[in-house]
């Protein structure tokens, strides 16, 4: 089974595959690819991308690189990409899939007064703007080929609009990181891009907020959440859909609850 979004040979790279919405997106996603498509799966756990690869259909090839992604660098994603490649020329696909999923809530037990270190401040945007910034120019600069179909999505959150106490650092960034692929659909008008907003989903991310939240209504406010979270397969599931519909304008951000 395949979509016109997943149709043809298809160069997937997704970050953050390893566990919660990455590696359901990896195990979705790889289940509507055609035959001799390749996935690059990036994240930290080794084990844990093994596993992810062994639930992906065989006639896929698929290539795991575990590594730090908040000390990658240009370098590191050329070679990462070129590996996984191994000789085949970037033309022999009809389409590339950039999935931009990697990200983290940063400290959650900070008020805005409190965020004095600027130690911490790069650390969080390295890992959650700069370095998907940095990706996505060097795959877009690899898959340089204007025959090559290609799709970005990064996957966003409520609070890149919605400003929540203690949660400064991952608004600001989520925010930020729309913004830019704002930027670059406009720069790039013949490349699909999406934000994607997944919901309330049960992951460990959700379950950290939940317990470590430093505001009291922001905490409860998670708590409440809790009661109706989404699994990872549901919101992969309606991203699925949005991409096989196509109603939305390439840049635009569609969250899970959106009727369109």
């Amino acid at each position: 089974m395949s979509t016109e979004a997943f149709s043809g040979k298809v160069f997937l790279l997704i970050t953050g595959a390893s566990r919660g919405i990455g590696r359901q997106i990896a195990i979705t996603f790889g289940s509507l690819l055609e035959e001799d498509s390749r996935m690059l799966l990036l994240a930290r756990d080794k084990n844990a991308l093994e596993e992810v690869a062994k639930l992906i259909p065989p006639k896929i090839k698929v290539c795991t690189i575990n590594a730090d992604l908040s000390k990658a660098t240009k370098t590191d994603f050329e070679r990462f990409i070129s590996e996984c490649l191994c000789g085949t020329p970037c033309n022999a696909f009809d389409r590339l899939i950039i999935m931009h999923n990697v990200g983290a809530l940063g400290n959650i037990t900070h008020t805005t007064n409190k965020m004095l270190d600027i130690d911490t401040w790069r650390q969080h945007y390295d890992l959650n703007l700069f370095i998907p910034a940095i990706l996505n120019a060097v795959i877009m600069n690899t898959f340089d080929d204007k025959t090559i179909k290609k799709m970005i999505i990064n996957i966003t959150s409520l609070f890149g609009i919605q400003a929540t106490k203690g949660y400064a650092y991952y608004c600001s960034v989520k925010a930020a990181r729309e913004m830019y692929f704002k930027v670059f659909a406009l720069e790039n008008p013949d490349v699909n891009v999406l934000s994607y907003a997944p919901g309330a989903v049960d992951t460990d991310m959700l379950n950290f907020a939940c317990e470590f939240s430093i505001d009291s209504e922001t905490k409860e406010f998670f708590h409440e959440i809790r009661k109706i979270t989404l699994t990872p397969e549901q919101t992969v599931n309606r991203l699925v859909q949005v991409l096989k519909e196509q109603k939305y304008k390439s840049g635009d951000r569609v969250d899970y609850y959106d009727k369109i």
